[in-house]
């Protein structure tokens, strides 16, 4: 094992760590770190995320259930619409993609930058929701909990979609329709969120294993770092303030996204 893969091994507790302080942010993190320090293909590496994100947002759920801080009619109506558009997009859409993704004057745009830089484009509007400033949802909210089905279920849909395409558990899109929609408070949002990226990233690697060979010698050791990553982060965030914590990390996402824009865009060979 050489410098750059312990590397990359060591960052998959990061990303473990990430979901655990923050209830998101894994899959930002996994993509670059298979891709451009393990040097596994985009395609490959994003089937990967869905199950490193997955199996660590399971774990990591775990710990909301004992204490009561998921709700799952929230979950049941986002995830029903989002686990039918991630299977059947990592099932049929990501293969159909043509390569190269398009030509123009020469040049061709292949389906991995595309898929490349379609993630840097979501790193950079995830940075953006964690970075502004926004009012803390209260927790003693105890009352009746209101629903607003058509837009949990539509949201549910198009971040199902996002996963399947890029692998990222999408938990920066689904806590904030979970707190606008659901009402939920922010700290059952997380729970909760957490829940649903778990279900529906493991779902979108089934739809995944007709279509791969999974290197399980190499997944499996890297998932129980990311897994170990989450109790440490879990127990950070009882010392730690979330939304500072957040903003920080925003910043960095920040700064990936347009690295990653620009190595794809102007140095790629």
């Amino acid at each position: 094992m050489n410098s750059t893969e312990i590397v990359g091994f060591s960052a998959s507790v990061l990303i473990g760590v990430s979901l655990g302080l923050i209830g998101g942010g894994g899959s930002i993190l996994t993509l670059p770190v298979m891709v451009y320090l393990l040097h596994i293909s985009p395609v490959t590496s994003t089937a990967y995320s869905l199950f490193v994100v997955g199996t660590t947002s399971l774990v990591g759920s775990a710990s909301f259930m004992q204490k009561k801080l998921v709700n799952y009619r929230a979950a049941l109506v986002f995830a029903i619409p989002s686990f039918t558009t991630v299977f059947l997009t990592r099932k049929y859409l990501v293969p159909a993609i043509p390569d190269p993704l398009m030509s123009f004057s020469g040049f061709d745009v292949s389906k991995n930058v595309g898929i490349m830089v379609f993630f840097a484009l979501i790193m950079l509007a995830a940075s953006y929701s964690m970075i502004k400033n926004k009012k803390e949802e209260k927790d003693e909210n105890t009352g009746e909990l209101k629903f607003n089905y058509p837009m949990i279920a539509l949201e549910g849909a198009l971040v199902g979609m996002l996963t399947g395409i890029v692998g990222a558990g999408g938990g920066f899109l689904i806590i904030p329709a979970l707190v606008l929609f659901a009402r939920l408070p922010m700290k059952m949002a997380v729970g909760t969120s957490l829940l649903i990226i778990a279900a529906k990233s493991l779902i979108g690697f089934l739809g995944d294993l007709s279509n791969l060979t999974v290197d399980w010698a190499f997944l499996l050791p890297f998932t129980a770092l990311s897994v170990g990553g989450i109790f440490v982060g879990t127990y950070l965030s009882k010392f730690i303030s979330g939304e500072k914590l957040k903003k920080s990390f925003g910043w960095f996402v920040l700064v990936m996204g347009i690295y990653i824009i620009t190595k794809e865009v102007f140095f790629k060979a």
